[in-house]
């Protein structure tokens, strides 16, 4: 019997790719049937999907699935669920669909059939309305809102059968580790309490001491790094990695810390992207996850602890995987070391605030970078990194940097 959390949903994980010959007769059925281009985002639902990431879901969802969980952050069923995991194309491309057909869901770079799918349901949304209620704003400039406004008038709901995890382990390796994957490793080393660790980002000085600060109390973190889509100026999934493994080698403890990473792209949905990131943790195997200052915020939309607070307002119950919820964290002077607002007894002028969107811009522009910033060995890799860039390369992440985080 495991004693890690439950899956979402109270059951067993539910991944939804195909093996052996029901993957090969359906790759076989789907080169007939009528295709339908996917985007970058959806594709990376789709993979989560097959992997048992968005246990207990079974496909897309339907208007009534799309409507409460804008409004109301649960499914037409009663399951919480926080942002819309929803599939569109243009009105042309719909027209040729009637509901009860089968169709193959292509990736719109490679051209694969990542999946194949049942259509139960055409339908259209207020795409404002959504912005609004998951983004806080319908501002274009914000990234996830400019996802939204993007996508096909129609949307298409059904179940679908997964086909392939969309090259990621190949790309990544190892450190793609699917829900079942770290659960089992979860469970080989003993550990019953885990933090999550959510990154987009290199880990700076204050990242390493929130990991640290959980495993003071818990059995070990898993280091959770997004490998899908980011916005121009964030740094690649192969660099980011290469830092976060360097950092864990010099500076945790053996058997505290696992790097994994995870296909979806980001939304920037702020306190509601917390909410489904803890979702997906769950089945993950993950009984915490850390929640420090502007989690997957972007810009200035969303206050530095709007995601703290959001885990107060859902119902009991919603999800099994808790907050650890953070204070702003930074290296004192005075202290001479680092500590968060609740610690640090000290004003502002001793405290050097660190955030990814500072260390990207002094590395771009060439800037020396204390260490109390970020570690020697850490800052190494990234220098080669940004040294390797062309010119306007790092005129685009001085511009991407007012929005970053």
């Amino acid at each position: 019997m495991s004693n890690l959390v439950k899956p979402h949903g109270g059951g067993e994980l539910k991944p939804l790719l195909l093996e052996g010959d029901a993957l090969a007769a359906e790759q076989a059925r789907a080169k007939d049937l009528p295709r339908v281009t996917v985007s970058s985002r959806e594709a990376g639902d789709i993979v989560m999907m097959g992997i048992g990431g968005f246990t207990p879901l079974d496909g897309f969802m339907t208007r009534a699935d799309w409507e409460v969980v804008c409004d109301g952050m649960k499914m037409a069923s009663g399951l919480f669920w926080p942002i819309p995991i929803t599939l569109s194309t243009d009105a042309v491309t719909a027209k040729g669909i009637s509901e009860g057909d089968a169709i193959a869901l292509a990736d719109s770079e490679s051209g694969e059939i990542l999946a194949t799918m049942q259509v139960t349901e055409k339908y259209g949304i207020d795409k404002a309305h959504e912005c609004m209620m998951v983004y806080k704003t319908t501002d274009e400039e914000h990234p996830g809102v400019k996802m939204v406004m993007a996508q096909g008038e129609v949307n298409l709901a059904g179940p679908i059968k997964v086909l392939s995890q969309g090259g990621f382990p190949e790309q990544y390796g190892d450190q793609f580790m699917t829900p079942a994957q770290t659960r089992a490793e979860f469970e080989k080393r003993g550990w019953n309490t885990i933090a999550c660790f959510q990154t987009r980002n290199p880990m700076h000085r204050s990242h390493e001491y929130l990991a640290k600060i959980a495993i003071e109390t818990l059995d070990g973190v898993l280091i959770h790094s997004l490998l899908g889509k980011l916005k121009p100026g964030d740094i690649p999934a192969d660099v980011r990695s290469n830092a976060i493994g360097t950092l864990i080698d010099k500076y945790f403890s053996d058997n505290t810390v696992i790097q994994a990473g995870y296909p979806l792209d980001m939304r920037y949905a702020g306190p509601r992207e917390a909410l489904l990131h803890a979702v997906f943790r769950q089945n993950y195997g993950c009984s915490h996850q850390i929640v420090g200052r502007d989690h997957a915020g972007v810009g200035d939309y969303y206050g530095p602890f709007d995601a703290h607070h959001i885990f107060d307002e859902i119902p009991v119950g919603s999800l099994e995987t808790q907050p650890l919820k953070i204070d702003w964290t930074f290296w004192c002077n005075k202290c001479d070391g680092m500590a968060s607002m609740k610690t640090c007894p000290h004003e502002g002028p001793d405290r050097i605030l660190l955030s990814g969107t500072k260390l990207r811009k002094a590395l771009s522009e060439g800037e020396d970078v204390s260490d109390k910033f970020s570690r020697p060995e850490v800052l190494e890799i990234l220098r080669a990194y940004y040294g390797s860039l062309k010119d306007e390369d790092k005129v685009e992440i001085k511009m991407s940097g007012h929005s970053a985080k």
